[in-house]
This record gives structure tokens, C-alpha cells and sequence, in this order.
């Protein structure tokens, strides 16, 4: 049998970790096109974002409720892999601040989730009660983290705060000139405790 005729397991692998590769390409670019443009945002637009044609896109999601899905699962993951990661810089408070603005971007793909889904009610709500049961341990644990290092305010549960952000998040794009990043920094602002000596300043 000549080599050209062998399909090795490297080369399977090598395929299958270039699909992979693909595929995160074009979640982290859908994300990004969605964040900016909204779930309804041209595939084209995607595409050029990702670097890969609209035919890679529709072969990995033939239909737009399969890519808003598979885009929120991923920074579903990646929102919840925080908690296993130690943080390589910064305070507790810097870490908690940076995992609140992923969860921002987050809650735009969400809200337009349940249009994309369009009568998949039951889908719908199954994928929420899975983002809260995912996400709000990690949340609760890098309050803790901050409070612990004396940094936020002991008394947040992360359940009040989750809600928090997500209502002010849905504002945006409703009202004009809402800021809803400036209004989630107000509100971080409030949780922060003075430092050594602001008192005596």
C-alpha cells in the first residue's frame, strides 16, 4: 500500500484539531460581531471577523439559533472556567471587575437568545437555569475573594448582584446614549470599600 493510501491517526488528529481551531475561531468572532452588531448581525460579517468563508460557517451551524446557541455555551465555558484558573495579575477586586465585564458581553448574546430560538420556549429555559446554575457559584466566589481581602463589601450576595448587572444591561440599545458599562462601573464603584486611610483624607 503506498503512504499516499495511509490515513494515519496523526493525520486524524491533525484534522480534527484544525476543525477544533475553526470552530473556536468562529465562536470568538461570532461573539465579538454580536456584542457589537447584535445577534442578527450579517454571517458575511462574521466571516470577515473570523478570517474563515460563510461556507465553513454554515457547515458548523446551518441555521443562526444553532451559531447564538453555540456562542453562548462558549462564553458560558469560558465564564465559568474563571473559577479553576488562579488569576495571573491584578487584585481581587481587578479580577472580579474583568469577570463582570465578560458576563456584560455575555448578557448581550443572551438577550437575544430567546428571538433566535424563536418557539423553543422549553430550549430556552433550560439553557437559563444552566447559566445560573453555572455562573453564580463563580460569581459568589470572586465576591468572596474580594470581600476576604477587604476590597468589596461583605454583605453582596451574588445572586442580588447578577441580577443587577443583567437589568441594567437590558437597557441598552433601548434608550439613547444609555451606557450601560458606565452604569455597571457606578455600580462596582458602590460595592468597593475605601482603602487604608480614605477616611482620614
Amino acid at each position: 500500500m503506498s503512504p499516499d493510501n495511509t490515513s494515519s491517526p496523526r493525520t486524524g488528529r491533525r484534522k480534527r484539531s484544525d476543525v477544533r481551531r475553526n470552530e473556536q475561531a468562529l465562536l470568538d468572532a461570532a461573539a465579538a460581531v454580536f456584542v457589537r452588531a447584535g445577534v442578527n448581525a450579517p454571517v458575511r460579517e462574521i466571516a470577515a471577523e473570523s478570517g474563515l468563508g460563510m461556507g465553513t460557517i454554515y457547515r458548523h451551524f446551518p441555521t443562526r439559533a444553532d451559531l447564538v446557541v453555540a456562542v453562548f455555551r462558549h462564553q458560558l465555558d469560558a465564564l465559568a472556567a474563571t473559577a479553576d484558573v488562579p488569576p495571573a495579575a491584578g487584585t481581587p477586586y481587578d479580577v472580579l471587575r474583568s469577570w463582570v465585564d465578560r458576563f456584560a458581553d455575555f448578557l448581550v448574546t443572551k438577550h437575544g437568545l430567546a428571538e433566535a430560538m424563536h418557539s423553543d420556549q422549553a430550549g430556552f429555559e433550560s439553557l437559563h437555569a444552566e447559566f445560573v446554575e453555572r455562573l453564580m457559584p463563580v460569581l459568589d466566589q470572586l465576591l468572596t475573594a474580594s470581600a476576604a481581602a477587604g476590597q468589596t463589601r461583605a454583605d453582596v450576595r451574588a445572586y442580588d448582584l447578577m441580577l443587577a448587572i443583567g437589568n441594567l444591561c437590558i437597557g441598552a440599545g433601548t434608550f439613547p446614549d444609555y451606557q450601560a458599562r458606565r452604569m455597571i462601573d457606578l455600580l462596582l464603584a458602590g460595592l468597593a470599600q475605601p482603602g487604608p486611610g480614605a477616611e482620614e483624607q
